[in-house]
Formats: C-alpha cells, sequence, structure tokens
C-alpha cells in the first residue's frame, strides 16, 4: 500500500499541469481565425456576421459565418454568405456556402 501511494504521488508530480489559454491567445487566436476564414472565403467584399462559435478542445474548431457578393457574372453581385470552420490545431479554414442559414433579429 505504501508503495503504491508514493508511484500515485510522483506520478501526480509529474503529470503535465492544465494551463488557461490568456486572454491575449484567445484575442490572437480570434485574430488569426479571422484571416484564415477571409482569405479562405470566394466571396468579394466579404465580411464577419456575428460573433465566432467556439467549441471545445475535444473538437478543435470553431465557427464564423461570413457575409459577401458572389463574384460570378451570373450571380449578378447577388449577397452570399459562408461558414467557415476553423480548425484551431492547424489554422486552416475550410468554408461552405450557407445562404440557407437566416438572420436572427
Amino acid at each position: 500500500m505504501k508503495k503504491s501511494a508514493k508511484l500515485l504521488l510522483l506520478t501526480l508530480m509529474l503529470s503535465p499541469l492544465a494551463q488557461a489559454s490568456s486572454e491575449a491567445a484567445w484575442q490572437q487566436n480570434d485574430k488569426n481565425m479571422q484571416q484564415s476564414c477571409l482569405k479562405a472565403s470566394g466571396l468579394k467584399s466579404v465580411k464577419v456576421v456575428g460573433k465566432p462559435m467556439q467549441y471545445d478542445d475535444s473538437v478543435g474548431f470553431d465557427a464564423l459565418l461570413l457575409e459577401g457578393r458572389y463574384p460570378h457574372k451570373h450571380m449578378k453581385n447577388q449577397v452570399g454568405r459562408e461558414l467557415c470552420l476553423y480548425q484551431r490545431q492547424s489554422g486552416k479554414a475550410f468554408v461552405s456556402e450557407a445562404d440557407h442559414l437566416r438572420t436572427v433579429k
């Protein structure tokens, strides 16, 4: 029993402690997400709509809604929306058309 208690204590002491991210780190993450999402967008005059949706680390993604205008001639400069999924670990952004998402009033 004494040996297992020492082993448990040693394990706890050597385990890395979880550290909460600072406010500055969260702000930098938001800035990186916005830049990556805007760059990945296919819309003209694209801008962020609303606030980021942040998922927990087990998911590893955040979501951001973008709005701009379709650049294609046949779309006649129509307003469009895209949903951007941002992978925090890699810094990659993935966008998909999201015109069906409606505005909450």
